[in-house]
């Protein structure tokens, strides 16, 4: 290896930790958010790792990141085929070399992308919390890790993709992250909201808000501290793009963290509070992600702005439906700021950025004299979240079907976990 060889490696694995911890954090989310009682957040945060890290070596990350077959799914066979190379010291990449065009040794790309896993699933899994059966939910991230999320990153993050060969771009996962797990949420919901009406609910038992404020704020901090390895890591480098990555995700997150209360103060007469500036941060996070290496840090603010009445639109609109409950705001900061950041990068996309951070054929958006081109990005982007969403939520659904029927049905009794009368 080279000098910078070795930096972006090392640079990357350090990145690849920090979005290891973002898995937790999501569960201390849920503590800070719902209570202290929740302790099977973080039981569920560490089984989701554990299950991540053994299904992605098994499968998932061949399916996800090896040459695509047709441009559909990346080949499972490829470079020795299950886990890693198994016991061969001939694995592409994993004592010498690197794997494909990422510049990375093998072993490191593998933990950066399982990493990504891990915290897609523990999105989706904020709405399963004392509602969906622990078993038929470890039951399902099997599924996840080798299939469901998998297929879109081999569409859209593997250069062999036909998503990716069409001119899609997605910078670090406001698709494949944050919309697809909206995606696969909402199809759990629907799932189970049918078993919640053949047990005589008129409307979804809601899991009720209890906010800790120490544990939010320590699940905030970290959560933010991990994005400085989602968003810069996926440049795969140490150079001037990646620090531009970190002030744009940084800038994004505190532009919105005092639109939100702005907005707020504005519409509703209140004061912040800490949920609501908590949330802010988070949509701004969000917004951001998948454009992150595409922008200047004023487009940055600028969307960091917007982000903040979004979030209070989007949720006051999704709170009329009562066949689901999302007590951690999954569907109005992950789902709509994902597919409202990707839309984006046909405005705000500065070619330059785009370059410095390895996407050189990205043009500039509207906002920066793209024209036709950035109108076709538009179209390109469009397309790409209408079959992922599709692809997500019927692949999650037809997976909770199957492991319905084995475990005679997915949800937990009701009752028992306080969320209905005895």
């Amino acid at each position: 290896m080279t000098d910078v060889t070795s930096v972006n490696n090392l640079w990357v694995l350090i990145c690849g930790l920090l979005v290891f911890s973002m898995t937790v954090s999501v569960g201390l989310l849920e503590i800070g958010e719902l209570g202290e009682k929740y302790s099977k957040s973080l039981l569920k945060s560490l089984l989701i790792t554990g299950s991540s890290l053994v299904f992605m070596a098994f499968l998932g990350f061949n399916t996800a990141f090896a040459p695509a077959i047709s441009g559909i799914i990346g080949n499972p066979l490829y470079s020795g085929g299950l886990f890693l190379g198994g016991f061969s010291s001939n694995a592409v990449g994993l004592l010498s070399g690197v794997w494909g065009s990422t510049g990375l040794a093998t072993g490191i790309y593998y933990l950066f992308e399982t990493a990504s896993a891990a915290v897609t699933l523990a999105l989706v899994g904020v709405v399963v919390l004392r509602k969906m059966k622990l078993e038929a939910f470890l039951a399902y991230s099997v599924v996840y890790f080798i299939v469901i999320w998998n297929l879109p990153a081999a569409w859209i993050w593997n250069p062999t993709g036909w998503l990716y060969l069409l001119g899609v771009r997605d910078f670090a996962g406001g698709l494949i992250v944050h919309a697809a797990a909206g995606a696969a949420g909402l199809a759990i919901v629907y799932r189970i909201w049918r078993e919640e009406k053949r047990k005589g609910l008129k409307e979804s038992a809601v899991v009720p808000t209890n906010v800790n404020p120490t544990w939010l704020t320590l699940a905030m901090v970290l959560l933010w501290m991990g994005w400085f390895g989602f968003n810069p890591g996926s440049v795969f480098a140490f150079n001037s793009s990646a620090t531009t990555v970190v002030l744009t995700t940084f800038l994004a997150a505190a532009a919105a963290l005092l639109s939100i209360a702005f907005f707020r103060h504005v519409a509703m007469k209140k004061n912040p509070d800490l949920l609501y500036a908590s949330n802010g941060t988070l949509m701004g996070l969000i917004v951001i992600t998948p454009l992150a290496g595409f922008v200047s840090p004023g487009s940055a603010i600028i969307l960091g702005i917007i982000a903040g009445p979004l979030y209070l639109t989007a949720e006051r609109w999704l709170s009329r439906y009562k066949w689901f409950s999302d007590p951690i705001s999954l569907f109005p900061a992950h789902m709509v700021g994902g597919i409202f950041g990707l839309m984006m990068i046909g405005f705000f996309t500065q070619s330059a950025f785009a370059a410095a951070s390895g996407n050189g054929g990205l043009p500039s958006g509207l906002f920066f004299g793209g024209g036709m081109a950035a109108l076709n990005q538009l179209g390109l982007e469009a397309l790409a979240a209408v079959v992922v969403l599709a692809a997500v939520f019927l692949m999650t659904y037809a997976a909770l079907e199957v492991i319905a029927w084995a475990m005679h049905g997915i949800t937990t009794d009701y009752e028992k976990e306080g969320l209905v009368p005895p």
